[in-house]
């Protein structure tokens, strides 16, 4: 058993590989043996994160993590912990083996009570084993989680382990979350985020709707026990993290130059003259996260008919959309580029060998189909691109709802991914990384202190500085989603998070 390390990379399993996983364990072993194993790691986590609870609670749903609850019980029993469960279950209804582990634990003495004790407080300890992976299955488009609200003592016990000022450990995954998605079931959510401290502890597998929607909320802590079948677990459906370092940066040697680093050069930033709508800070701000991000030059071709004529910092160069060098930069086109990207959009698409499309340039190529039609035929041109959408700018892009997007962030992005042939970074928290071909990274750094204007254009900036340096599209976009949101991570307490100082900040 181990803590997740978000400094490392690590294999992600859908629900359905976790099953074909179990299965295949199951058959080589004695039967039971697999229960126990969970029931014991929950209990040796249990008292690793509560050694001096007064008492520990357990909700056990009907089904086999319910069974994995009792078998903890069990355990902590055993260990002179006074422990207490309330069952859902019917020993006649049970599955085999949450029968048996009723039948020990009965026959150990286990405490059984309709609800949970009256005075846990906050050092005590409350295991949830209601549903664990049961809820998952969905598909883009028009998925979702399994559309059953919970029944009324089903709701009562979810509601209890909520509210409790006691810490919390979810069993392989808290109940009511799809572990495939991140997204809870109707009438699952809870109606705000539990101010005790959660856990999860993953079994067998880590399944990706732990680190992305509403997963990482739900989840707090996450653990992994893979009850000694890691040598058996199939092919990832995803990967959390990645192995590139966050600071991405390649080895150069002393003789380098400005020009060993790659040009960058940002085109938006629509003037007040077109709408009335000033937009020119957020290519400001791509600008300077490519600076920081270690591009060796970095111009702005502003769209606001050169009423522009002093860059903010004078390290950026000032360019006309004309006078670009297409085939020797790195585009990042879209941000705050507002109607006046749409121009400029045809000589992006066809003469820069690498380009991260961002914000007002994926709404131009959304509504427009001889501009999608020129995204996808990049591809075959052996041009990269890169797509840096939020879940509304994805949804125009597949057109669907932003629901359906949310509802399965990882099959949108892998989704937007085919559709365009290029990687694409479906922001959020979360944040997804899909190319054709590449095994989607899940991103799981980064905070609510991003949730602040410019911080995307800063993204879209550092994405191009790490594609200027020669790292491939997919290395480029999920480094840079990593060390954005690591930015974050350790951004002072007493420090307010703005673009231009993040930007600033980037390595």
């Amino acid at each position: 058993m181990h803590a997740i390390s978000l400094e490392r990379k690590h294999a992600l399993h859908s629900v359905a590989a976790t099953r074909t996983l179990e299965a295949a364990a199951a058959a080589g072993l004695p039967a039971h043996t697999l229960m126990r194993r969970a029931g014991a790691a929950t209990a040796r986590l249990a008292l690793a994160l509560a050694p001096h609870a007064r008492h520990v609670w357990i909700a056990c749903g009907r089904g086999n993590n319910g069974g994995d609850g009792l078998e903890a019980a069990l355990c902590l029993h055993l260990a002179g912990r006074a422990v207490s469960v309330t069952w859902l279950g019917e020993p006649d209804a049970a599955p085999a083996d949450a029968r048996a582990a009723w039948q020990r634990a009965s026959e150990a003495g286990v405490v059984f009570a309709p609800g949970p004790p009256t005075d846990l407080g906050p050092g005590d300890l409350c295991i949830d084993a209601l549903l664990g992976i049961g809820l998952s299955a969905s598909a883009l488009p028009g998925g979702g989680p399994p559309r059953h609200a919970p029944s009324g003592a089903l709701q009562e016990l979810l509601q209890a382990l909520r509210t409790s000022q006691a810490m919390v450990l979810a069993v392989d995954v808290p109940s009511g979350l799809d572990a495939d998605t991140g997204q809870y079931a109707d009438g699952f959510a809870p109606d705000s985020i539990p101010m005790a401290p959660r856990h999860t502890l993953s079994l067998l597998t880590l399944k990706p709707g732990l680190f992305t929607a509403q997963g990482r909320d739900a989840c707090g802590s996450v653990w992994l026990d893979d009850l000694g079948c890691g040598a058996l677990a199939p092919r990832a459906t995803a990967q959390l993290g990645t192995e590139h370092p966050v600071n991405a940066r390649p080895q150069a040697p002393h003789a380098s130059h400005k020009g060993s680093f790659g040009d960058v050069a940002v085109v938006g930033g629509e003037g007040l003259a077109a709408r009335g709508m000033g937009m020119t800070g957020a290519a400001w701000l791509a600008a300077r996260a490519a600076l920081h991000g270690g591009a060796g030059r970095v111009m702005v071709a502003l769209l606001d008919e050169g009423a522009t004529t002093a860059p903010p910092w004078p390290e950026l160069m000032l360019r006309r959309v004309d006078a670009l060098d297409w085939p020797q930069l790195t585009a990042v086109c879209g941000c705050g580029g507002g109607e006046a990207v749409r121009a400029v959009l045809p000589a992006a698409l066809a003469r820069a060998p690498r380009l991260v499309l961002d914000a007002d340039g994926l709404n131009a190529v959304a509504g427009d189909g001889a501009l999608a039609r020129a995204l996808r035929a990049r591809a075959d041109a052996g041009l990269a691109s890169i797509l840096t959408p939020h879940p509304l700018e994805a949804a125009r892009l597949l057109q669907c709802t932003t629901a359906q997007v949310q509802a399965n962030r990882l099959a949108a992005a892998q989704a937007l991914a085919g559709r365009y042939a290029c990687t694409v970074v479906l922001k959020g928290s979360g944040s997804v990384t899909a190319s054709p071909g590449e095994l989607p990274v899940i991103n799981a750094r980064g905070n609510a202190r991003l949730a602040t204007a410019g911080t995307g254009d800063v993204l879209a900036g550092l994405i191009g500085a790490r594609l200027a340096q020669g790292l491939t599209p997919h290395q480029a976009a999920s480094s840079a989603v990593q060390a954005h949101g690591a930015a974050a991570d350790h951004w002072p307490a007493h420090q307010a998070l703005t673009a231009s100082a993040l930007a600033a900040a980037l390595q």
